[in-house]
């Protein structure tokens, strides 16, 4: 199998990552997954993913016939050195530059690299990540120059040929979800909705009709509005 064929897909259990996996499962011939623990306070998401890859290769078998591994990597401590309300349980704020605080400086910056280890040694040289600059928190770490950047750095510090996918980078979350409904019908619209998880403050026993959440945080807000936004334009 060629290089070129084969994907790592950065995938937090989140709406946003669980959509680039099945993209890149329609793209490449292998298709892994990589998540990553870093003290976020929302870590049902580590659970999380794990069962929307279950159910996803239950629910729709034709589109994960290549699938392959999933990997953890544990990077708790660099949650502790970029300090936020995403990592720390206090009260969610924008500060003066208009970010919220649960901003984690540097965080797609690190997972890129540790998914780019990963890839050298396994041969996954198309790295996959959800992030978007069209309809998002701000992170400056989302932004597609940022990441043009990052992978420049990956190829010239690996002396590798990595390419960064992004496909949700230039569409807003009403988009997101009219693409999962063209990926996978309503079929994976419904996945989305049971086993992905989007809420800051890691509610998970509030289920709204477009997932489980507390529905007042930066995440939930982005994602209920995408939702209704979607289910009036179809």
């Amino acid at each position: 199998m060629r290089k070129d064929d084969t994907a790592l897909v950065l995938f937090s259990g989140g709406q946003d990552s669980a959509l680039c996996l099945v993209w890149a499962l329609k793209r490449f011939a292998r298709v892994e997954t990589i998540g990553f623990d870093y003290g976020q306070r929302h870590n049902i998401e580590l659970e999380v993913r794990k069962d929307f890859l279950l159910e996803i290769k239950a629910t729709l078998p034709e589109l994960t016939q290549n699938l392959g591994g999933d990997h953890s990597v544990d990077l708790s401590g660099f949650g502790k050195l970029a300090e936020s309300s995403l990592t720390r349980e206090r009260e969610i704020v924008f500060n003066k530059t208009g970010l919220p605080d649960t901003f984690v400086p540097g965080r797609n910056l690190m997972f890129f690299t540790a998914a780019a280890a990963l890839g050298y040694r396994r041969g996954l040289m198309n790295l996959v990540g959800g992030m978007c600059e069209t309809d998002y928190s701000g992170y400056p770490d989302c932004r597609e120059n940022t990441l043009a950047v990052m992978q420049e750095a990956l190829n010239l510090g690996m002396d590798a040929h990595f390419t960064i996918h992004t496909p949700l980078m230039h569409i807003d979350k009403a988009q997101s979800w009219q693409m999962a409904d063209e990926l996978g019908s309503m079929a994976l619209v419904e996945l989305i909705i049971e086993h992905t998880h989007t809420c800051y403050l890691g509610v998970r026993d509030k289920r709204h009709s477009w997932g489980y959440g507390c529905g007042t945080c930066p995440a939930c807000e982005l994602r209920a509005q995408g939702f209704a936004k979607w289910r009036a334009m179809s």
